[in-house]
């Protein structure tokens, strides 16, 4: 199968930006189509953007203002936008729209998803095109927008930011991890290419089902208890079930990086010597350590599923992390005479160097859960991926 172009509306956005990196996992299989949220006041460079692709997530869309009215009306004429696009270049791509949950609930946002999906099934439908109706529960995962994309945003940031928190309804939550709704947006792809291979049309409505539920009440005490135990004494907590890994993995990306790290550890000594706890766990893992040389790095990937720990125990290390699609590098240093570690986000390229005159000894952990039926599979296959910084 020849590779498939794939496009997405609101590439730059929480949802747009996961898809687009894991796109880019696969360059076999995928070749992703840039887009710029002005190309919709940029009818030639939206025309093009249509006819340059076999697939068109589109995801951009007005989800808080202050006036509903604004909302309403925003996103249906982006959805207008993108057919009129369609029909004048006479493309006809696989449309994958993404709508909410709250299509049945009685509001702006939800109505205008609920007329947009309408409005592109029938474009679908008269044009002779595949076209998938997403309808998504609550996303949440790193890099969302606090106060924009999820309460679970919201609290991370609060609670690694010392800002006041606050419940405004204590209602229960249905959630789906953003590395899960990328894998079923994958899924949908690659079986409607199938279909089309073979001359069918697909149009269809999915309710995608949430993975775990909970009160906002008890996502706020988890989250409390991931922080109070985190920054106290860099604790990692029971990360057996996949919401609890997937929530922990998504506050770890709230921190202050470059404030927080390195975190120094205690360092006991008498006479025999020294000791120091360089983590304690309330989950399994892999636990391994090595020596380098003067001058040499190790690392330069990035894991889109596993916490992993770097604690340096003698010798001196430069240890750099930069977030994918991103330029910035957080660089820290190391000494093993104090004791430090540094905890590695999910989707940030990361190394370690040697940067004294003898061995570098270092002690790494990493949490290797895995169950082969989770919609995290395809991830893990992709976890540790070359990434230099």
């Amino acid at each position: 199968m020849s590779k498939l172009k794939i496009g997405i509306t609101g590439q730059a956005g929480f949802v747009g930006t996961h898809l687009f990196n894991t796109l880019g996992l696969e360059p076999d299989k995928f070749e992703r189509i840039p887009f710029e949220d002005n190309f919709f006041e940029k009818t030639e460079k939206l025309n093009h953007f249509v006819q340059s692709c076999d697939v068109i997530v589109h995801l951009a869309a007005l989800n808080r203002h202050n006036d509903p009215q604004v909302i309403y009306e925003t996103n249906i004429k982006l959805v207008k936008q993108l057919i009129s696009a369609c029909e004048y270049t006479n493309s006809t791509p696989h449309i994958l729209f993404s709508s909410s949950s709250q299509e049945a609930k009685d509001n702006l946002y939800g109505k205008s998803k609920k007329e947009g999906r309408a409005l592109l099934e029938k474009w679908a439908e008269k044009n002779k095109a595949s076209f998938t109706g997403m309808i998504i529960p609550n996303v949440f995962g790193p890099f969302g927008n606090p106060y924009y994309n999820s309460v679970v945003a919201t609290f991370c940031h609060q609670l690694t930011h010392n800002e006041a928190l606050k419940i405004e309804v204590d209602g229960t939550l249905n959630l789906i991890y953003i590395n899960e709704l990328v894998n079923q947006i994958l899924q949908f792809i690659e079986q409607s290419a199938i279909e089309e291979k073979e001359g069918n049309r697909i149009i269809r409505q999915v309710a995608i089902s949430h993975t775990s539920s909970m009160t906002v009440s008890n996502l706020l005490q988890l989250l409390q208890s991931y922080r109070d135990n985190y920054f106290a004494k860099g604790e990692i907590p029971d990360l057996e079930e996949p919401c609890k890994r997937n929530l922990w993995n998504t506050f770890l990306c709230y921190l202050d990086h470059e404030n927080f790290f390195p975190f120094y550890l205690k360092l006991n000594t008498d006479d025999r010597g020294s000791f120091v706890e360089t983590i304690k766990l309330n989950s399994g893992g892999q636990i391994s350590f090595s020596t380098t040389k003067p001058g040499i790095t190790r690392g330069n990937h990035f894991h889109t599923r596993k916490a992993e720990r770097f604690a340096v125990i003698k010798g001196k290390a430069r240890i750099e992390l930069r977030r994918v699609g991103t330029t910035k590098v957080m660089s820290f240093e190391l000494d093993g005479n104090q004791p430090a570690f540094v905890d590695m986000p999910v989707w940030y390229t990361h190394n370690i160097t040697n940067i004294g005159k003898e061995d570098l000894y270092t002690i790494f952990w990493i949490n290797e859960h895995f169950d082969p039926e989770d919609a995290d599979t395809f991830f893990e296959k992709v976890s540790s991926v070359i990434g230099n910084l």
